[in-house]
């Protein structure tokens, strides 16, 4: 049935949350599978890794055209298959992907070059050195049902640019855009068998954990990302984890208060509440919080519930039943402990069987609500009145998700304080979710929000690993080889102290040193002179 965890099986059905409509199907992994596919992507990538930074760089490029190409197809599968609006499918999905995708065409090769590196002539007179990043191997990109195909896509294409084979095991909710984001690789002529597609439940994400993959992507709850990473550690393995947060915005007295209440809804409210980073608790100070609460509530009722497909949804579906079933329970914790419920929560839309929630905005929720600890996975928003901006940030940092946040207030090196005082990955002021949608901005948390970083440089050398190469000419020798002897010894004395910032040391080091340095330079001086020896 669709909203509820299936039975592995030898397919997987993918539905349409807002009607139920079965979309399609895919074949479900088994182990052997995964490690098959594993084994595969292995042996291509040995070529793969080979290809210049530039010419992985064009794959990059047509990949994005076939985005374009593709974008009606896309948009209209986003839409159908997660829920989400269309304007949102459009401006959220299509565009970000296009966007990731152009971005490390352009300046791909340029962060992967590596560089030559100067040493210290005074060690290393004729030592030529330089370090260059090389692909880790394999990568395993997990991917979530609420973003499903320009998250998972981000992941693929960093791993793919950074000279990585790549299987991604997408959301089961998401099967089929997992499906679209091997098209749009295949369509820019990817080596076939570099990137694979495995389908099923938490039994493939393991095996594919489990499988011989250098690094896990992995985007989804706190609870199945301590999993992944438990299982990471045991095995010696990279991980980069996305596993969501609480995050808050802070209203200060100062702020353009009707335009920070369009921003916040809008960061609370789109793509139903379910985004990596999406508001869940707003901390305004005292002489703004009534009317933020107002404001919120206003937003709130006006917006339209319905068919993703339809351009004036603003709010779909939740992915699954579970979800809304989890916010109902949520919120009727929080009211029971006295929390006021101004507006929102699980509804019925005619003619469609979704799992619609409406959005919910409470305030006075008590320290002991559940709903102030744990992620409510819809468009739900807790408004709590503080005294001052320092106690905002104190909210802030009492929990032990640290994603994103962001601040609403006019005076931007106030702004900027209070950022640096937040505990959290990324830090907005008047805006949110800058990040989602900029794939130059690395994008993750502290805590338990994550670990590492997607997007960004960052991102893409976390996919690679660096290595240092150095050149030393066949002749001469490095002084400091064998043998030993007293000379050798007094000329490190004597090259330290002529480092040091005192002239009372330079001048003992050229008094004391000036015959064992001196002694030194012969003995290299032979050595360069002496034919190259060659091992018959």
């Amino acid at each position: 049935m669709p909203g509820t965890d299936a039975a592995v099986r030898s397919t997987l059905e993918a539905y349409a949350p807002a009607t139920g409509d079965v979309l399609g199907s895919v074949p479900v992994a088994s182990a052997a599978d995964v490690h098959a596919a594993i084994a595969e992507a292995r042996e291509v990538q040995r070529l793969w890794a080979q290809l210049r930074l530039a010419d992985r760089a064009r794959y990059m490029a047509r990949a994005a055209q076939a985005v374009i190409d593709e974008s009606e197809e896309v948009v209209a599968l986003v839409s159908r298959e997660q829920g989400r609006p269309r304007a949102e499918a459009e401006l959220h999905e299509l565009l970000p992907t296009i966007e990731t995708l152009q971005w490390l065409a352009q300046n791909g090769p340029k962060i992967l070059s590596g560089e030559r590196v100067a040493l210290s002539r005074v060690l290393h007179p004729l030592t030529r050195a330089r370090w260059r990043y090389e692909p880790l191997g394999v990568v395993g990109v997990i991917g979530a049902a609420t973003e499903p195909f320009a998250t998972p896509l981000g992941d693929v294409a960093v791993a793919l640019m950074a000279g990585n084979g790549v299987v991604l095991k997408p959301s089961p909710h998401g099967a089929l855009s997992g499906e679209r984001v091997a098209r749009v690789f295949a369509r820019a002529g990817l080596p076939e068998g570099l990137l694979a597609v495995v389908h099923g439940h938490a039994d493939a994400g393991q095996a594919l954990v489990d499988g011989a993959v250098d690094q896990v992507r992995f985007t989804g709850s706190l609870r199945a990302g301590r999993g992944v990473l438990e299982r990471c550690a045991q095995g010696v393995k990279r991980a980069v984890l996305e596993m969501g947060g609480k995050d808050a915005a802070l209203v200060c007295a100062d702020a353009n208060v009707a335009r920070a209440i369009e921003g916040i809804a809008w960061g609370a409210f789109a793509n139903a509440g379910q985004s990596g980073g999406s508001v869940k608790r707003v901390l305004a100070v005292r002489e703004v919080g009534d009317a933020v609460v107002q404001g919120l509530v206003a937003q709130a009722v006006a917006r339209r519930l319905g068919d993703p497909r339809d351009a004036d949804t603003e709010i779909g579906p939740l992915v699954t039943h579970d979800r809304r079933d989890r916010v109902r329970e949520l919120l009727d914790d929080a009211v029971a402990a006295g929390a006021t419920l101004h507006c929102g929560g699980p509804v019925e839309v005619e003619g469609l069987s979704g799992a619609f929630c409406a959005p919910a905005v409470l305030s006075r929720v008590p320290p002991g609500a559940r709903i102030l600890r744990e992620e409510a996975p819809g468009p739900v928003v807790v408004v709590s009145v503080v005294d001052d901006e320092e106690a905002a940030i104190a909210a802030v940092n009492e929990s032990a998700l640290g994603l994103g946040a962001s601040v609403w207030t006019a005076d931007r090196y106030k702004g900027a304080r209070i950022a640096r005082e937040l505990r959290v990955g990324m830090v907005w002021m008047n805006q949110h979710l800058v990040s989602r949608s900029a794939p130059q901005l690395p994008w993750g948390g502290i805590g338990g929000s994550g670990l590492g970083r997607a997007r960004g440089a960052i991102a893409l050398r976390t996919c690679a690993e660096p290595k240092v190469t150095t050149w030393d000419p066949p002749r001469g020798r490095p002084f400091w080889w064998f043998p030993y002897d007293g000379a050798l010894a007094d000329s490190g004395r004597a090259i330290a102290r002529l480092r040091s910032a005192r002239d009372a040391d330079r001048e003992r080091a050229l008094r004391d040193g000036t015959v064992p340095l001196g002694r030194i330079a012969v003995r290299v001086g032979r050595a360069l002179r002496s034919p190259a020896r060659t091992r018959r």
